[in-house]
């Protein structure tokens, strides 16, 4: 009788060789699933500039970091983007489209640089960024696309006078474009993460250290917040004199506007709490 003979089983050692290599291949495989900025912005015809305002705005979406932190994308977003920006070949240039100063908002208005600057102070147009300038001045950014769309649904607001409110905030020299810039960086912040840390830390950072040092007494949960802050917004200056002055820009500031955020910080906070003594994740227990 013949006797079957079978090979014997893998060496351990060759298995597990083979299972780094295959999940090599798998890192590999995703890794080449995802670009940096520099060709990310090039297959979506923006400039790096552009596309930050576009991850700003949610339009487009980051992937996981590079191991340094850089800003990756995946290849599929990429081609989802490019897919909703359906139309004329500069679509989405278009939706995110700044400019700059009074002078260049107007003009998309089809208004004079005073009577823009007094709907913009009064809230009715809200800043999307900032750029401090050499002499330290706040040169406001505003969306092309919302200016058009402002002059579309307001024709009245660009020929008449101005309303009783508006001439109040006018002549106390009120200003609310710093107050409706930061209520747009906020929700667009919260907007990009479900984590219930990260989202007190996006309403923290508003707050100046001695309103977080009352709202948030425990030094452990100041920590984690303070690690979870989201980096300054695109355009932030580097020259330390120009910092300066966008800080103040970052911080709320009239009492209701402190009021607002400490008590959203607060809910925040109560929500993340839950969500540490149940699961140990993230954050003190």
């Amino acid at each position: 009788m013949t006797q079957m003979v079978t090979a014997p089983p893998k060496d351990m050692a060759v298995r597990e060789g083979e299972a780094a290599a295959d999940r090599a291949d798998r890192a590999d495989g995703a890794a080449a699933a995802l670009v940096g900025s520099a060709l990310a912005a090039e297959e979506l015809g923006l400039t790096r500039g552009e596309l930050a305002r576009a991850v700003q705005l949610g339009i487009v979406r980051t992937g996981p970091p590079a191991a340094g932190g850089a800003a990756r994308f995946a290849r599929a977003e990429l081609a989802r983007v490019r897919d909703a920006a359906a139309g004329p070949p500069d679509a989405l240039r278009r939706q995110v489209e700044t400019v700059a100063g009074a002078q260049a908002a107007a003009e998309v208005l089809g208004v004079g640089p005073s009577r823009f600057t007094r709907l913009a102070r009064c809230g009715h147009i809200t800043p999307v960024g900032y750029r401090i300038n050499r002499y330290r001045a706040v040169v406001w950014l505003y969306l092309a696309a919302e200016l058009r769309e402002f002059a579309d649904r307001e024709p009245r607001m660009l020929r008449g006078t101005a309303s009783a409110e508006d001439r109040e905030l006018l002549a106390a020299t009120g200003d609310l474009r710093p107050r409706t810039w930061r209520g747009r960086h906020v929700g667009l912040l919260l907007r990009r993460t479900a984590d219930p840390w990260a989202r007190a830390a996006v309403l923290a950072c508003v707050l100046s250290e001695d309103e977080l040092r009352a709202a948030v007494p425990d030094p452990a949960e100041r920590i984690v917040l303070a690690a979870l802050a989201p980096p300054p917004p695109y355009g932030h200056p580097q020259v330390p004199a120009a910092a300066a002055v966008a800080e103040g820009l970052l911080r709320a500031g009239p009492p209701d506007e402190v009021h607002w955020y400490r008590t959203s910080l607060e809910f925040a906070l109560a929500g993340a709490r839950a969500q540490s003594k149940s699961t140990g994740e993230r954050g003190p227990t």
